[in-house]
């Protein structure tokens, strides 16, 4: 913790605030924190234990994945409240654990925005690598009648299942690039001239676009 806190700087902190983070740790020398402490399980559930965030994101790097059962890591989302932190935990950790699919039904239609997010996050990984089984039309008839009105952390979330479908299902693609038309989420995003736009149909034209290359 005291070298979490040797790591501190201010700048960093104020740019994470803006994104509703509450940490000003830079992320290069966290992982290279991580790099070298290599998987340290108990050391992990000690960093998560604090509370602070930087820790937490720390533990997140060196915990062993499998070796939470789904009813520690529905408790970890759901007290993961920080963007980065929830980010973090379902990229590396519960994308990795087995119970990832028992996850995903759980927290998809949580009441909670956060935790439905990760449901989402979930739900769009499988449609990107596993998409057998899933009810894809069903999935852009929730989008259409929710992602305009939902709250800003799940509309990201279902924003990107909509762009994950019209890139990776080509049946699909039309009615994924007219909801993305009609609902205009994020069309006006603020997005720097090398990156792609998150708003759907020109994010989905893009992806298009470099396969064909």
């Amino acid at each position: 913790m005291a070298e979490l806190a040797a790591l501190e700087d201010p700048r960093a902190r104020e740019v994470n605030a803006r994104h509703g983070d509450d940490h000003g740790v830079n992320l290069s020398k966290l992982r290279a924190v991580a790099k070298r402490l290599k998987v340290q399980q108990d050391l992990a559930l000690q960093l998560w234990a604090t509370g602070d965030t930087a820790a937490r994101l720390l533990a997140l790097l060196i915990c062993r994945p499998k070796a939470f059962d789904a009813a520690e890591l529905d408790l970890m989302l759901r007290g993961a409240r920080t963007p980065k932190v929830q980010d973090w935990l379902v990229n590396y950790v519960v994308k990795k654990s087995p119970h990832a699919e028992a996850l995903r039904l759980l927290w998809f239609a949580d009441p909670d925005p956060v935790v439905a997010s990760a449901g989402w996050a979930l739900t769009t990984e499988r449609v990107a690598k596993e998409p057998e089984g899933l009810d894809l039309p069903g999935l852009l008839d929730v989008i259409e009648a929710e992602m305009q009105s939902a709250p800003e952390r799940l509309q990201w979330a279902m924003n990107h299942c909509l762009a994950q479908i019209g890139i990776e299902h080509a049946g699909h693609r039309a009615r994924a690039l007219d909801i993305g038309e009609r609902l205009e989420v994020l069309k006006d995003y603020p997005t720097p001239a090398n990156c792609t736009s998150p708003y759907a149909p020109i994010w989905i034209a893009e992806m298009i676009k470099r396969r064909q290359q």
